[in-house]
């Protein structure tokens, strides 16, 4: 027997009761079929309902060949009268996104004849995908177009109609492979298209419609947007965020853009800068390690470098200077973050092979590396006495 769906009679409806028909044990929970139910299943794009059953929390629903299953924390009784409470907020939530996708893919559809062929509502966002490419002007022309539409307020309906009939209807879109009774969804003078999702009576309830990105998706384009609270919720978060930033910059939020373009160009200035300095500061480490000379027990000279805090970039280029110094052998240890780097060079001449070196560190700090005889490379965790470990290891080379 299949369960009597009374949120299709009544999407506003969130207190029933009704009758205990099974309860089985699943690997989520357990499965509860009622003879009537008020939550809605996942299907269409549009996710499940959650509530209570009882005492119970029911954490998803789905549906089987007519059958509706709630997955439960915790069973109900077989035979018994059960009273079941949807979460309002999580229901009304979808009902807007799921409206306001509709009438945002109209927009799309009526001024730019993109179709869309994709429909995704995650935790955090709604997505459609087109089957043309749309650029932000034309989306922002579309979300204008659907929010007039919100605040007109027009009526929504709801009607079943055998598949050879809709096919016939001036629908956005129909899928000629769907037979028998189809449920149509309809805003007056708007939208109109198959859909098993729940819906509000008008397009007031929408709210509003917020698109927030817009980008390239397979040979169309892929549209980020919300609906109704959660679109006012996160324009509020932005709204903050750029609040905040235009107050430690001291200028107008509509003055970040440029704002942010000079901390970038600054950022780049006082990098090179720095990049600069500490290039002298390394050539006059270099030239004070080679007035003071250490050396391997081949006689040839070692350059060690123990690093507590350095950019791999900024390794590079020391390693770079360092291999052109002929027979000589270098290695630096650098930390960077919660890694320990370290990297080997034996220049022509220096009779050391950088792959033996690097067998000794990686077992001494359980890192991972390897290279050429003549350079390698390698990283591990970063434990705290690595600069007298690493020191101890390079002084009997």
């Amino acid at each position: 027997m299949e369960t009597e769906k009374l949120y299709y009679q009544d999407p506003y409806l969130t207190a029933f009761t009704a009758r205990v028909l099974s309860c089985e044990k699943s690997k989520s929970g357990w499965a509860v079929v009622l003879d009537r139910t008020a939550f809605y299943p996942e299907g269409g794009g549009q996710p499940a309902d959650h509530g209570t059953l009882g005492a119970v929390q029911v954490t998803d629903v789905h549906e089987t060949k007519g059958v509706i299953f709630h997955t439960c924390d915790g069973p109900v009784e077989i035979g018994t009268q059960v009273a079941g409470a949807v979460d309002w907020l999580r229901r009304f939530d979808h009902m807007q996104q799921h409206c306001g996708e509709h009438m945002l893919s109209y927009a799309f559809y009526k001024l730019f004849g993109a179709h869309n062929v994709g429909f995704h509502m995650s935790a955090d966002m709604v997505g459609i995908d087109l089957d043309k490419e749309v650029d932000w002007q034309q989306a922002l022309q579309a979300e204008r177009f659907t929010n007039r539409q919100i605040q007109e307020d027009r009526p929504i309906t709801t009607k079943l109609v055998p598949a050879e009939e809709a096919a016939k209807m001036n629908l956005r879109k129909f899928n000629d492979k769907l037979t028998g009774i189809l449920r149509i969804v309809s805003v007056e003078g708007s939208d109109s298209c198959t859909c098993c999702g729940t819906h509000p009576t008008s397009s007031g309830m929408v709210g509003l419609v917020k698109i927030f990105k817009v980008e390239k998706h397979k040979e169309g384009s892929r549209v980020s947007f919300l609906c109704g609270r959660e679109a006012l919720e996160r324009v509020e978060q932005y709204m903050l965020a750029a609040l905040d930033a235009s107050n430690l910059l001291s200028i107008k939020e509509t003055e970040l853009p440029d704002g942010i373009a000079r901390l970038q160009q600054e950022k780049k200035e006082l990098s090179e800068r720095l990049t600069e300095c500490t290039g002298k500061l390394l050539e006059y480490r270099i030239a004070e390690m080679q007035a003071h000379p250490t050396a391997t027990k081949a006689g040839h000279k070692k350059f060690v470098f123990l690093e507590p805090d350095m950019m791999p970039k900024e390794a590079k280029a020391l390693a770079k200077r360092l291999g052109e110094i002929p027979e000589s052998f270098s290695a630096i240890f650098y930390r960077n973050g919660e890694r320990l780097n370290y990297m080997f060079l034996a220049t022509d001449g220096a009779e050391l092979s950088c792959q033996q070196v690097i067998r000794t560190v990686n077992e001494a700090f359980g890192g991972r590396g390897g290279g050429r005889p003549e350079s390698c490379q390698g990283s591990a965790a970063c434990p705290e006495d690595w600069q007298a470990k690493a020191e101890a290891l390079m002084s009997v080379l």
